[in-house]
């Protein structure tokens, strides 16, 4: 079976320099506050934060994971894009690959939007459901959006 890959934007009032920093740059600080049942902790492995940095993320308790390792494939902060690969644990079980590419652009109405999107390489004929799909976008759609309820509440650091 070949890649499935899905598509998402999600739409936010703040700025896309603003939320690229919050969301990508500062993520690994922001992310465990704003979600420390689900994120307990982001460090970094290996590498100065840029391309070829080595991430662990650990889950918080009742996670389907305990911790995914990955890899910074792309980030740039001029045109807001970041992407990256999982590397070991999560559902590397069923996937031989999942990548993610973030480009957030600016708005019409002065805010920004958070393009996603994911590209799963199953093993064999693994397959991934709508219902898998639709949860993952609610989870990503979440973790945006409580990033973006920090910055609002938190406007000086921003």
């Amino acid at each position: 079976m070949g890649a499935i890959t899905y598509d998402m934007e999600i739409p936010s009032s703040i700025p896309a320099d603003k939320m690229f920093k919050a969301f990508v740059l500062d993520g690994d600080t922001i992310i465990p506050k704003v979600l420390p049942h689900a994120i307990t902790s982001v460090q970094t492995l290996e590498g100065d934060g840029g391309v070829g940095t080595i991430k662990l993320t650990t889950f918080g308790e009742g996670s389907m994971h305990k911790s995914v390792k990955h890899r910074i494939d792309g980030l740039d902060k001029e045109n807001f894009t970041y992407s990256y690969t999982i590397i070991e644990g999560g559902a590397l079980d069923v996937f031989e690959s999942i990548s993610y590419h973030i480009k957030i652009v600016a708005s019409a109405d002065g805010g920004s939007i958070c393009k996603n999107r994911s590209i799963y390489q199953p093993k064999g004929d693994a397959q991934i459901s709508e219902e898998e799909i639709k949860a993952g976008k609610e989870r990503a759609s979440g973790i945006f959006k409580k990033v973006e309820a920090y910055i609002l509440t938190n406007p000086d650091a921003y």
